[in-house]
Order: structure tokens, then C-alpha cells, then sequence
């Protein structure tokens, strides 16, 4: 069964892979978020998480018809996914695994900021709709591009319209007021980075729990996306010590010393690496 497993997940892997190295217009947003779910849901149904949203899409777009006013379509967008369908904001276990992985979050209605984006962009996507993603630090927004003004949205929020001084306080509510606020930080962001974002939540949370095995398998994915990303390398490695497979995690740390000279955690990757070759020593 083990063997089993572990060529299905190869399998996704494969599938997701594929996914991410193709055009920005091609990458199914959607659908590469469910197949970052479908490792941890071996039996998920894709194609009905899809038509799901699609059916949102519908409802809306039966009662908008030829409807062009971008205040509208944001207010029956906003209607039905969130007074009809009730998502909402996970505030209350903002951590929990479940609100990166988009079935979930379909099916509990509940979810974080870019995974609820993720939801109303595929929604407005199918109305035909100009939305982007905005990755904020620490928060993510979609944006409606307009030919008179951009309009900024909160998903997290039930859809709440955002003006870039709102942004700003934002930022300066999470960071302290340490993190200037400048416009470029409003500029949309690809779709393989959304992708490496969500992946990026998932290992934070699964470090935050010690389940080094589910973290390994978020940076593995995001070599995909980023084969050549120092931080990964780094990350791998401190996981790999962690789990004690000491050759891996000696290699990656190594390679990363190697192709990170500036590094500003140079001296104490350094260290690390020393008392890792120490305990590995210890065991021939």
C-alpha cells in the first residue's frame, strides 16, 4: 500500500508539474490548487470542485445577464458567495491546515485570504470578469481592473471594497507600521506564485506542528515551481536535519552555503551545518 501511495503521489506531482510550467494564460488556477489538496485527499474529485464553481458562476450570471457595471457584478459576486454560499474568513483557526486546501474550503465555506481569492477569482473568471490577485504582505485581495479606476476587494472580508489608504492600514496594523506602504505593493501577482504562496502557508503551518513530512512535501512542491530558490534549498535541509537524514540535509545546507555567499544567516547555517556533520559522524 505504502508503494501504492507513493506512485500516487508521484502521479500528482506529475500532473501538477505539467501544470505549472505552462503559459500564465493556460495554468487552471482552480485546478492546480486542487491537485496541491489532492496529496493530502488521495480520492478528491476534481472536476466536481470545478463544476461547483462553475454553478456559483451561473447563478450569477443568470441574474446579472448583460450587466458591464464592474459595482454590480462585484455586488452579486459578493451576494452569492457570500450571503447565498457563506464563506467567510477563518479567523477563528486562521492555522488549520484545511483553509490552504481549496476543497475544503468549498466544502466548510471557510477559508484563509488567498484561498478565498482563489474562489472569487474562478467565480468572476467564469463571468468573463478582469479580476487579479494582489499578494499584500501577510494578506492577499483581488483586484477588478478597470478603464476609469482599479477597484481593490476583500475576500477575507465578504467582499468588502478596499481603497489603497485602507491597504496602507492594513500593513501598518500587522506590521506595526514597520512595513512602509508603497503602490507597487498592489500590482498582480502570476499565477504560479499564488501557487507557491499557498504552498508556502501549507509549511509554515505543518513547521508550526512539527509534521516535518507534510512540510517537505509543500517545498518539494514549490521546487517545482522555484527549482532554483536558495530558501527552499535552505529549508529542505534544516527539515531533512530535523528528520535526521543527515546526507540530505548536509548536501542541501552545503549547496546553499555554496550559492548564497551574501546570505544574511551565513554564520549560523554554517554552524548548524558543523553540528550536523558532528552527529552524523557519530553514527558511522
Amino acid at each position: 500500500m505504502r508503494e501504492e501511495r507513493r506512485a500516487e503521489i508521484q502521479r500528482i506531482r506529475g500532473l501538477f508539474a505539467a501544470m505549472v510550467t505552462r503559459s500564465e494564460e493556460q495554468i487552471a488556477l482552480a485546478e492546480a490548487a486542487l491537485l496541491i489538496a489532492s496529496e493530502e485527499y488521495p480520492l478528491l474529485d476534481i472536476g466536481g470542485y470545478l463544476d461547483r464553481l462553475t454553478r456559483m458562476a451561473d447563478r450569477v450570471k443568470d441574474r446579472v445577464g448583460l450587466e458591464l457595471e464592474p459595482a454590480i457584478l462585484i455586488e452579486e459576486v459578493n451576494r452569492c458567495l457570500f450571503e447565498e454560499e457563506g464563506f467567510q474568513g477563518n479567523a477563528e483557526d486562521y492555522y488549520d491546515p484545511k483553509n490552504s486546501f481549496l476543497n475544503e474550503v468549498i466544502d466548510r465555506r471557510k477559508g484563509i485570504p488567498i484561498t478565498l481569492s482563489i474562489v472569487y477569482m474562478e467565480v468572476a473568471w467564469r463571468l468573463g470578469l478582469p479580476l487579479v490577485g494582489v499578494g499584500l504582505p501577510g494578506h492577499f485581495i483581488v483586484k477588478y481592473r478597470c478603464a476609469e479606476r482599479d477597484i481593490l476587494i476583500d475576500p477575507f472580508h465578504r467582499g468588502i471594497l478596499l481603497s489603497e489608504e485602507d491597504c496602507r492600514g492594513t500593513l501598518d496594523r500587522m506590521y506595526g507600521g514597520k512595513m512602509p506602504f508603497h503602490r507597487d505593493l498592489l500590482l498582480p501577482i502570476s499565477k504560479r506564485l499564488i501557487l507557491a504562496r499557498v504552498l508556502n502557508n501549507l509549511k509554515g503551518v505543518y513547521l508550526r506542528r512539527h509534521d516535518f513530512p507534510r512540510a517537505l512535501g509543500a517545498i518539494e512542491r514549490l521546487f517545482l515551481i522555484h527549482p532554483d530558490s536558495p530558501t527552499e534549498l535552505r529549508d529542505r535541509g534544516l527539515i531533512y536535519g530535523r528528520m535526521e537524514r543527515f546526507p540530505e540535509a548536509i548536501a542541501d545546507l552545503r549547496r546553499y552555503l555554496e550559492t548564497s555567499p551574501n546570505a544574511d544567516d551565513r554564520a549560523a547555517i554554517a554552524e548548524h551545518l558543523r553540528q550536523l556533520q558532528i552527529r552524523q559522524a557519530s553514527r558511522n
